[in-house]
Order: C-alpha cells, then structure tokens, then sequence
C-alpha cells in the first residue's frame, strides 16, 4: 500500500492561498459594529450588483470587490442629481422643455496594507510555554481586523481625534504615516453635515474667536437627539434612511444609525427613560429578522438607532478640529477647542450613519487572487520565522457636489456628525 502524503510542505502556494482564504472569510464576519454596518453580498448570479461584486447600497457602508489585476487601483461611483421640475399640462408644449441630468463623482484608492509578526528563532520555540505559531496567526488577524474597523470610523467621522492608546492600529493626524495608512484622503465634515450640542439642542458648527463655540454644559441629552431627528426630518435631500435586509417597516418607519463614543453613550444611557429604548430596539429587531445590531447596546429613539462605537473620536483642549466653513467649498479650516476645558471635559463625536456613508474597496492580490494575502517566512537557515497577513483595501466618505437648484452644496452623502462635550476621566489616552 502506498501511503498518501496529507501534509503540506511549508511555504506550499496552495496552502498560502487557503490561509488567506480563510482570514479573508474570518474578517468579513466578525463580530464588530463596524463590519454589521455593511450589507450582504446579493446572490443571484445574473444581478449587475454581483457581477461588480458590490454590496447593498441601502446600509450605510458599500463595499465593492471587483478590482483585480489589469483593473487598476481606484473605484469611481456617482450620483444622479436631484432636479426639480413640474409636469407640462394638457395639450401645451413639451418638446425642448425637458430637465437635463446631471452626474456628481467621487473615487477612493486602494492600497496594500501589511501586518507582519516576529516568531522568534528556534530556541524561542523550544523555550516558550506556548505554541507560538499558532498564536501568532488570530494575532495577526486581530490587528488587520482592527485597522479595518479603526479606518472606517476615521473616514465616517471626518477625523482621527486624539484620543490614543496601544490599542490603536490608527495613528492620529500629526504622525508622519497617517495620509498612507489611511489611504484616501480622511475628508472633514461638509458644512450642511456638521453640527453640534448647543443648550440643550444642536446648531450648526460656530466658531468664535478661533476656539469652537460650544460649553462645557452642551453634552449629548434626549432633546439633542430630538433636534436631530427633526432636524433629519426637515431638510431636502436627508441623508438615505438604512434598510436592513427583510425589513418589514424599512418603508414606513425609516431608521439611520448613530454612532456614539463610550462616553456620550455613557452620559446618555443615565437617562431614566433609555430602558425604553433598549426595549424598542428589542422589539424593532424583531421586524429587521434580529439584526445584530439593534441587539448589542443600543437604544432606538424617533427612528434613531443609537449605538456605542468602538473607540471614541475625541478632542481634548486645544487640540484643533477642521471643519468646513462653506456650503460650495471643501476648503477646510481650523479651530480648536476651548482652552477653559482644561483636564476636565473633551469633545466626542457621535456619527450618524445612513445609506452610502461610505465606500469601501477591496482589490485582489497576486498573491492568493483575493483581497487578503498570508505569507510565512523563514531565515537565517531556517531558524527564524516571520508571519505576516496583507490586504489589498481602501475607503472613502462618500461626498457630492448636490445642485440644490439655487446652489450646489458639498454633501457628505449618507453621514452627519454631531460634537458634544464629554467630561473626562483621564487627559490623554
């Protein structure tokens, strides 16, 4: 009898490949709040969405998977105008008459994105109480995970903050590597999607005198969530409504996603009313086939879904935050933030998240033909060992230059952020 050889050799392609396979699969479902912010993959093999391999465009990130080698390594998506118009009656002349359409672009990049893990040497091996090879691999994975997470709530917010610690896979602004790691360019928030706590309710992010023209006092309370709604309700061309898949009461009762920094979720969570809505997330999750979502710690309040985000975007005193001074422009400007907020209090921002917030792209890499790629290395002889898992991804906020018909508005499509006061435990960190 012949015996059949079932291990494979180190360094084999195929194993490489399978490796990548599956750190790819373990990737796209873990359990973030991130990544439940992205829809399913459609599976009728003759839709358009498929052959582009792109996701829902009704959750607020759009990932699309359709770039591959001779592709190139930018994704280009547009927007269709809104236009106005009213209908030509009866027998009068239409001919010549019609509304022209107008298309608005955005494109993001993608990029190779790395992680490698020193396995140490062979007497590593033998001394180390644990098997580190296997360690090393959920090691490896944890951290591209997290840079994944990290780098979509960077983009959604419009800013990295400067709230650091080693749990960051995201350096803040000022570090030398931050535009590479981040890809594209992280766009601060358009004027029309840029608010803040004011007394109670929210205005429109104010300046005055070079410092953010916000109190101590203005932090996140049930009438500013209140003000969003309404304010949510009011405008033309509100950010898309978030539609998870099976929704039965998508239509009637629109939801949007608000992310909230563990602090503005912890202040808010105090409300003797917040038990209610915890209760009608509970009960709203079972019309949206129990999304993960509605499930973790959130609260639902007037179509508002409110959830705590993984690491806060926060700015402490006097560190600055760019905004957008004008409608027209994307020309960005600096304040800071009150220098009276000493060691006390910080700004957190809370990122409200509808429909196409974000696009993000994954490429295929040459090494394995899918958008992650493993790779184990030996040296000197053999007796070292590095591991390493790469990716192939980018994302941006996706933005538009709307014709609102008597101007155009830079529009951050599907996101809105809010800046409340925090009070703080510790000054950095």
């Amino acid at each position: 009898m012949t015996a059949t050889k079932t291990q494979t050799a180190y360094g084999d392609p195929k194993a490489m490949v399978q490796q990548a396979a599956g750190v790819f699969a373990v990737s796209q479902q873990r359990n973030t709040t991130m990544n439940r912010l992205v829809g399913k993959m459609p599976k009728l093999e003759n839709a358009i969405s498929t052959i582009k391999k792109q996701s829902s465009n009704h959750m607020p990130i759009v990932q699309a998977q359709d770039l591959g080698q001779g592709k190139g390594d930018e994704v280009k998506f547009n927007l269709i105008n809104p236009s106005g118009g009213y209908p030509i009656m009866g027998s009068a002349y239409a001919k010549g008459r019609g509304v022209g359409i107008k298309l608005s672009e955005d494109r993001l990049r993608v990029n190779q994105a790395r992680f490698p893990i020193d396995m140490g040497d062979v007497m590593s091996q033998i001394r180390s109480p644990v098997d580190l090879r296997r360690v090393g691999r959920p090691l490896a994975q944890q951290k591209m995970d997290d840079y994944l997470d990290q780098s979509i709530l960077v983009h959604a917010a419009g800013a990295r903050g400067f709230h650091d610690n080693i749990e960051w896979r995201v350096p803040v602004e000022t570090h030398p590597a931050f535009n590479e790691i981040m890809v594209n360019r992280v766009k601060a928030p358009t004027k029309n999607r840029h608010f803040m706590a004011k007394a109670g309710a929210i205005d429109q992010f104010t300046v005055n005198a070079g410092e953010v023209d916000i109190a101590s006092t203005d932090l996140l309370k049930m009438g500013t969530v209140d003000a969003v709604r309404t304010y949510i309700d009011q405008i033309p061309l509100p950010p898309p409504p978030v539609k998870f898949d099976d929704d039965q009461a998508a239509t009637d009762s629109p939801i949007r996603v608000m992310l909230l920094s563990p602090a503005q979720y912890s202040g808010f969570a105090t409300d003797p009313a917040f038990r209610n809505f915890q209760a009608n997330a509970v009960a709203r999750a079972r019309l949206a086939k129990d999304h993960p979502l509605f499930l973790m710690e959130a609260g639902l309040w007037g179509g508002i879904l409110m959830v705590k985000m993984p690491k806060p975007i926060r700015f402490y005193a006097g560190d600055t935050i760019r905004y957008c001074g004008a409608y027209d422009s994307e020309t960005e400007s600096n304040a800071v933030v009150p220098a009276s907020f000493t060691t006390k209090f910080a700004i957190d921002r809370a990122i409200l998240m509808g429909g196409q917030g974000l696009a993000q792209a994954f490429g295929a890499s040459e090494h394995s033909g899918m958008p992650f790629f493993w790779s184990e290395e030996k040296d000197d002889h053999g007796d070292k060992l590095e591991i390493l898992i790469g990716a192939i991804l980018g994302m941006s906020k996706v933005r538009f230059a709307i014709d609102h018909g008597d101007e155009t508005q830079f529009t951050d499509h599907g996101v809105t952020v809010l800046d409340t006061v925090v009070p703080i435990i510790k000054p950095r960190g």
